[in-house]
């Protein structure tokens, strides 16, 4: 969440506010009757991202977190320019408290005037930047040929030829270190290679899976699986299944 607050329930009962720098990562699994509805009457904005399961995990039971913003672990850069919000994944040598049931990153990350963010990427990843607020330049810092500008709600698909990642802040002022900074979210993940059949609400493999999973929720058959919740806390370091 990133401005505002959103409401989410399911059917078997559970419920939570979104905060900004919150997060809730649902799995839905076998499957879930869930909403999410704006809180406040003013700006509410945030991101969502659908990470397809493995055929293998499509029918484990559902089930969701929720991270407020101060239980999320943070990576910072040596020199103070640079710090992470670690959804999922890891950054400057600190991991998330939560695990995924396929290996998805999810950072969000801020960069101040003169910073530049790095990291190293599994070179089997496919993997996106994408901008929420400042220019970024992305790419290789000593070849103008490997590099691409990015502003505000821009995105650049990243080459997998190389296995690490450079973000820089295009603005070099600390003037306005705040009002300068960069932030956008860096998602990467292994891909499946699996075949994808998708209508509505619904992705599986198959056609018939797809028919079959209108048939269970004309049937009303998702009410029959509760979801498990868990709610982290830094203090605690839980770790999870599943997010």
């Amino acid at each position: 969440m990133l401005k505002g607050a959103f409401e989410h329930k399911d059917n078997h009962g559970g419920q939570g506010v979104i905060h900004p720098g919150g997060v809730q990562w649902m799995t839905a699994g076998s499957g879930i009757l869930h909403s999410e509805m704006p809180k406040t009457d003013g700006v509410n904005e945030g991101l969502q991202l659908w990470v397809n399961l493995p055929a293998a995990k499509k029918m484990m039971p559902p089930n969701y977190q929720d991270l407020a913003a101060e239980d999320l672990a943070v990576g910072r850069s040596d020199d103070g320019l640079v710090s992470a919000s670690i959804i999922s994944g890891q950054a400057y040598g600190v991991e998330a408290d939560t695990t995924t049931e396929t290996p998805v990153w999810y950072l969000d990350v801020t960069v101040k005037p003169g910073g530049v963010f790095e990291q190293d990427m599994p070179s089997d990843f496919n993997a996106y930047v994408y901008i929420l607020r400042g220019r970024a330049v992305v790419g290789d810092g000593d070849d103008e040929q490997k590099q691409r500008k990015l502003q505000r709600l821009e995105m650049a698909v990243l080459d997998r030829a190389g296995s690490r990642v450079r973000v820089a802040n295009l603005h070099n002022s600390t003037d306005q270190p705040d009002k300068m900074a960069l932030r956008f979210v860096l998602i990467a993940g292994r891909p499946l290679n699996e075949p994808v059949e998708k209508y509505g609400p619904f992705v599986m493999n198959t056609r018939a899976e797809i028919e079959q999973a209108f048939d269970d929720y004309r049937a009303g058959r998702f009410a029959n699986v509760r979801p498990t919740t868990t709610t982290h806390h830094r203090s605690a370091r839980k770790r999870v299944d599943e997010l």
